[in-house]
């Protein structure tokens, strides 16, 4: 029997190309996935565990003193000068340093912004033993030395064109400064290797520039033949209140694990979609079977015959598939390391500076990758060799292509009814997993019953084909001669334009709601903030206030607390500009009663509490004093404006340090380049700085969809590509099996041209079924998905991307177009008189 089964794969090769394909690109895409993550996180591992070679203990503080926008309550430091001094003393001890760090963004010499907004740090140089700072190798100049001296790392440097002695422009907080470079050097930072930038000034300096009271962590080396855990413990005895140590191999291990986490969501993300296109290939590979063994029906019932088993039948076609699977995840494999390869230089070419490292191939990844061939090819061939298997050998031996049975299509429709059914019910359910659940079976629920959706639509296409005369006419009877094939061809393009048009629906739903938040919560025309959005100083809104241009401003100067015992954000606001700057709808009271001592409440809050104008509520703030104010004020809370609203004499001296979040600005002549221009120069041009229209906002919400949406299309092309094969090789079988009724089309006068034509309308109407049908369930599904959002995104509605959708409909045409190149060539070169004397 293995014989048997390796003759018919060598006998097939041209028909099983497609099939070995569809898996090769699934176990590509896996193996690339599993390689990259695996070289790319050790890379990481490798270059982060020099970064503690000058740590043998590390002194941090313990717990949540700082709330989610950066602010910090009022208490003594506890990471001090003094602290540090008594660690160098401590015996094992043989240096240690004091180590701040915070947002620093350094221009470029346009002026731009260096390292992106969220990677862009400073730090301190602090001279320990020997005057030198472990933490920085220095290539050129030397260490800051006073406040008109910084130092940058060599990457920054590198990209932005700066050497030692270049003036460069830098902000922390808001207001910019100038600072000369005396220095450049080498870090194994992890901002740093993954495209930030690296600041360093001197130590007091950074203290003051930095905004800090207290070191963010203070590290101790051990002295020789000192263990870190004995010097833990002499640590310990000196630690305040508040505080934690931490061992240097401990820190490994918890970068190591955050590594690890980071690089598996990675992996994972890439993994489903991987996944969808080995799902898809799935019915590729059952198909081919399919039409593989109704074509060797005869044969097999001689094996039968002869003495076969029904077990022996199944097991050669299994064979078969396993050494299809075993060539293609073979192939694959080697094509997902040049994938692995090609995702890194295309990070690299993004900016993202990954870290140089071997190519790691794991053994895991060399099994996963053969098991996944193997066992999907397998798996989408047993059901059509144990279809095989049930025919009777005398009636297998009279019709070579047994048509599936009527009881066969029902049974499949009910079972399928039954799963939709099921899944509908899953998607009404509260819970977002279920509701995730419920969309997968009914996606799967759809599949089964592709076969009997098939009928209608293609009768449906009648009249679009009749232009095309007898060509469109067989063209829609070839697509319904085997219902069962188109369905499962057109299920494999079906599965991509779901996914991708219920996630177009939901960004472009989302992205509308996003913009009707903007436009109908802000009456300001600017919101002014740091471009990764930490606090500003309020020099920024102070500067922005003396101008002429200015008719109304006001910060928004947020921390953490309790009103009545409910936890909720507290803004502090200017009294009386706040009602110039937004757009509130009041359920209770309004913005003019806001005063010295009243604050206004959101309504969850209100509604919790029983609260309404004129009530009186206690609130206590982060450092436990509690103050009580009077409602002025109930509001409708939305996604961008919640909590209390109070007046900034409220909430100042409840903080340990003074800053903004970001500041409202309503401008006399409203939004202008003249406007803008007047901010911008207020401010020195500083590139830590963003100025922000109304549709600023939106689009930079929405351009963060967008890039993810687009993102998203590029990992579901690859199960788009699978699909298309699945067009290819079922049109390439369809033809080979009707290699007869070609001949005799081609005797009775049609011709070649006419033959490619009506092969190719075969494949755009299978094509266009798939998208149809995709496109349906995709707009069901974000209806669906949209229905859960709009509970939490109060603007949410549904908005069909009529475009984009004609869009993925003109695509599957042309796929249909493309998918039918070779087919319809092949048909249109059959000789007729060869073709007629085909069995």
């Amino acid at each position: 029997m293995f014989r048997t089964a390796l003759r018919n794969v060598l006998a097939h090769k041209a028909r099983l190309l497609m099939t070995v394909l569809a898996v090769m690109l699934g176990v590509a895409f896996v193996s690339g996935t599993l390689v990259f993550t695996d070289t790319f996180g050790s890379a990481y591992k490798n270059k982060s565990a020099k970064s503690f070679d000058h740590v043998s203990v590390a002194v941090r503080p313990d717990g949540g003193s700082h709330d989610d926008d950066g602010q910090e309550a009022k208490q003594k430091p506890r990471l001090t000068d003094a602290l540090l001094g008594k660690a160098k003393q401590l015996p094992g001890a043989d240096s240690a340093i004091g180590a701040y760090s915070g947002f620093t963004a350094v221009a470029d010499k346009d002026g731009k912004l260096v390292g992106g907004e969220w990677g862009t740090t400073g730090s301190n140089y602090y001279p320990g033993k020997g005057g030198k700072d472990p933490r920085y190798d220095f290539t050129a100049g030397h260490a800051p030395k006073s406040a008109a001296d910084i130092a940058l790392d060599s990457r920054t440097a590198d990209r932005a064109g700066y050497k030692v002695g270049d003036t460069v422009r830098y902000s922390t907080d808001g207001p910019v400064k100038t600072a000369r470079i005396s220095g450049v050097f080498d870090t194994d930072d992890g901002s740093v290797v993954a495209g930030g930038s690296l600041v360093v000034f001197d130590n007091d300096t950074a203290r003051k520039v930095l905004g800090k009271s207290e070191y963010d962590e203070i590290d101790v080396k051990a002295a020789a033949g000192t263990s870190e855990s004995a010097l833990k413990n002499a640590v310990e005895k000196l630690l305040p209140k508040d505080t934690e140590a931490e061992t240097g191999a401990s820190l490994k291990d918890e970068q190591d694990r955050m590594i690890e986490q980071n690089t598996s969501a990675m992996s994972q993300v890439l993994l489903i979609f991987a996944g969808i296109a080995l799902f898809v290939g799935i019915f590729i590979i059952a198909n081919t079977f399919t039409m593989l063994v109704a074509q060797r029906t005869k044969e097999l019932a001689l094996m039968r015959a002869v003495g076969a088993s029904r077990r022996q039948v199944t097991r050669s076609v299994l064979i078969e598939a396993f050494i299809v699977g075993l060539v293609a995840a073979v192939a694959g494999f080697a094509l997902g390391i040049g994938v692995a390869v090609g995702l890194e230089s295309l990070m690299n070419a993004g900016g993202a500076s990954l870290p140089d490292g071997p190519l790691i191939v794991a053994p895991t990844t060399i099994v996963v990758a053969l098991l996944i061939g193997v066992v999907v090819t397998m798996l989408a061939a047993w059901l059509p060799g144990r279809r095989a298997a049930k025919i009777p050998p005398v009636a297998a031996m009279n019709s070579v292509h047994a048509s599936p049975t009527m009881r066969g299509l029902v049974v499949r429709n009910t079972i399928g009814s039954i799963i939709v059914a099921l899944g509908v019910v899953m998607l009404f359910m509260e819970d977002n997993y279920v509701i995730a659940g419920g969309a997968a079976v009914v996606l799967v629920g759809v599949i089964v019953l592709t076969p009997l959706l098939s009928r209608p639509f293609i009768a449906a296409s009648g009249p679009l084909l009749k232009p095309f005369g007898v060509t469109g006419k067989l063209a829609r009877l070839n697509s319904v001669r085997n219902p069962r094939r188109t369905a499962s061809t057109a299920s494999a393009l079906m599965i991509g334009l779901t996914l991708i048009t219920a996630m177009t629906v939901i960004a472009t739903s989302l992205g509308s709601a996003i913009n009707k938040m903007a436009a109908g919560s802000l009456k300001a025309d600017y919101t002014v903030s740091m471009a990764n959005y930490q606090p500003l100083s309020p020099q920024v809104r102070a500067d922005l206030a003396k101008l002429p241009d200015v008719e109304a401003s006001s910060p928004l100067r947020s921390t953490w607390g309790e009103a009545d015992g409910t936890s909720t954000r507290i803004t502090g606001v200017d009294p009386k500009s706040f009602g110039k700057l937004v757009a509130l709808d009041y359920t209770s009271g309004s913005a003019a009663g806001l005063k010295s001592d009243s604050v206004l409440v959101d309504d969850g809050t209100a509604k919790k509490k029983g609260l309404k104008a004129g009530d009186t509520v206690p609130v206590k703030f982060d450092d436990d004093k509690t103050v009580r104010l009077t409602v002025a004020g109930v509001y409708e809370s939305n996604e961008m404006l919640d909590g209390l609203f109070t007046p900034t004499a409220v909430v100042d001296p409840h903080l340990n340090k003074i800053a903004d979040q970001q500041v409202l600005l309503k401008m006399k002549d409203g939004v202008s380049d003249a406007s803008e221009d007047a901010v911008v120069k207020a401010l020195g041009d500083n590139p830590a700085i963003k100025i922000q229209d109304k549709d600023d906002i939106s689009n930079e919400i929405g351009g963060a969809i967008n890039l993810i949406l687009n993102m998203l299309y590029g990992l579901l092309a690859m199960a788009i590509l699978v699909a298309v094969l699945g067009v290819i090789n079922t049109l390439a079988m369809s033809v080979f099996e009707r290699k007869h009724e070609i001949g005799m089309l081609r005797a009775i006068g049609l011709d070649r041209a006419k033959i490619k034509q009506m092969v190719r309308l075969e494949s755009v109407v299978i094509s266009l079924f798939g998208a149809v049908l995709g496109v349906g369930l995709g707009l069901f599904l974000g209806w669906v998905a949209g229905d859960s959002i709009s509970g939490s995104v109060k603007t949410y509605t549904m908005e069909i991307p009529a475009g984009r959708i004609l869009v993925f409909l003109a695509i599957a045409a042309v796929v249909g177009v493309l998918a039918a190149v070779w087919p319809a060539r092949s048909a249109a070169r059959l000789n007729p008189l060869q073709a007629i004397k085909s069995d």
